[in-house]
C-alpha cells in the first residue's frame, strides 16, 4: 500500500507532530470527505510500501522523514515552489528557501526523492504568461541537478476556487482569467522547452488532452510506483488508479480537506480559509484523526487492517 500525506492538506508544513504520533501508533483514521464511515489506514512497518508527501514547506518535517527512512520505506516529496506574489500566496515560504529545501532533500535522500511542482498555473494581471516563462526558467536553472522532473498543471476553475480568486482579486486590485486552449498549449510548449534545457522532464498533471501532441510534455504520475521503486532499489507493486487521465498508482490518503492555513487563493482543497484556520487551531496532535469528523461516531468501529479505500 502506498500512503499519500496529503493532497488534501500540507501535513509536512503543519501536522508533523500528528504524523509522528500516527507513525508510532501504527494507524491513522481518516474521515470520509463524501460522508459515510471513517477509514482506518494501517501505518505499521510492513503495511506501507511507500509514501508520497505533498508540501510547500518540508522543513518542519525533517524528523518525520528521517523516521520513515529509518524504517526502510521509500518516499517521494512532491514540493510546490511557484514564487507567486503575496496577493495569491499569502503565507508560503519564499521561493529561494523552497529551492534550497529541495536541494537539501536531494542531498539527504537522493535524486529521485523530490519532485518540483509548478502548479497550478494561474494566469492573472500579476502572473501573465510571460511571468510564468521567466519565473519557471529561473527556478529550473536553480534546480538543475537537484530534481529530474517538474509537474505542471493549468488552473482548473471550480466554484470554490473561483469564489476565492474573485474575492482576492477585489481585495488586491488584480484580475485573473482562464485562457483559451491554444494559449495554454503555447505556454506548455514553452515551459517544456525551458525544462528540457535544464535537464528536467515536464509532466502535466491530470490534463492529458491539453498536452496531447506537444513535444516534451508527458502525463504525470504524482503517486509514482516506478519512482518509489527507484528510491527503494526494489520493485514497489501498485495497481494503477485511473483518474482524469492520470497515471497515478492506487494509494490511501490520510489528510483532511479544509485544514491547510496557507491561504493560497487558487487552492482546490480549501473552501473557506477561516474554517481551515479554525480547524488547524483546534487540531489535536494526539488524536487518531487529523481533523475531527463532522459527525464522528461515538467510538470508531474496528476495521480491517487495510481499511476501506476512499
Amino acid at each position: 500500500m502506498i500512503v499519500s500525506a496529503s493532497y488534501r492538506t500540507d501535513i509536512p508544513a503543519f501536522y508533523a507532530r500528528w504524523f509522528g504520533a500516527r507513525l508510532a501508533a501504527g494507524e491513522a483514521w481518516v474521515a470520509n470527505p463524501y460522508g459515510g464511515r471513517p477509514t482506518r489506514v494501517a501505518l505499521t512497518p510492513g503495511a506501507v510500501d511507500g509514501w508520497v508527501f505533498w508540501t510547500r514547506n518540508p522543513l518542519p518535517f525533517r524528523d518525520a522523514l528521517a523516521a520513515v527512512a529509518a524504517r526502510g520505506e521509500p518516499f517521494v516529496v512532491q514540493m510546490t515552489a511557484l514564487g507567486y506574489p503575496r496577493a495569491l500566496d499569502r503565507a508560503v515560504m519564499a521561493p529561494e528557501r523552497a529551492l534550497a529545501a529541495m536541494a537539501d532533500l536531494r542531498r539527504r535522500y537522493g535524486p529521485k526523492a523530490v519532485v518540483w511542482r509548478h502548479d497550478p498555473i494561474v494566469v492573472s494581471s500579476l502572473t501573465p504568461p510571460a511571468w510564468h516563462r521567466e519565473t519557471f526558467a529561473r527556478h529550473a536553472r536553480a534546480l538543475r541537478g537537484v530534481v529530474d522532473e517538474v509537474v505542471v498543471s493549468l488552473l482548473q476553475v471550480y466554484a470554490k476556487s473561483r469564489r476565492t480568486l474573485d474575492a482576492r482579486a477585489r481585495d488586491h486590485g488584480f484580475t485573473w482569467r482562464d485562457p483559451p486552449e491554444d494559449e495554454k498549449r503555447a505556454l506548455l510548449a514553452d515551459l517544456a522547452g525551458i525544462a528540457a534545457e535544464a535537464g528536467l522532464r515536464l509532466s502535466l498533471c491530470g490534463q492529458a488532452a491539453l498536452g496531447a501532441g506537444l513535444p516534451g510534455v508527458g502525463a504525470a504520475a504524482c503517486v509514482d510506483a516506478a519512482r518509489l521503486s527507484a528510491v527503494a532499489g526494489r520493485p514497489i507493486a501498485a495497481r494503477p488508479k485511473p483518474h482524469r487521465s492520470c497515471g497515478c498508482a492506487e494509494s490511501r490518503d490520510i489528510g483532511a480537506y479544509d485544514t491547510c492555513p496557507h491561504g493560497c487563493a487558487y487552492c482546490y482543497a480549501v473552501r473557506d480559509r477561516d474554517r481551515a484556520r479554525r480547524r488547524h487551531g483546534a487540531h489535536d496532535p494526539a488524536a487518531p484523526f487529523l481533523a475531527r469528523p463532522d459527525a464522528p461516531p461515538t467510538a470508531p468501529t474496528p476495521a480491517p487492517a487495510q481499511g476501506r479505500l476512499l
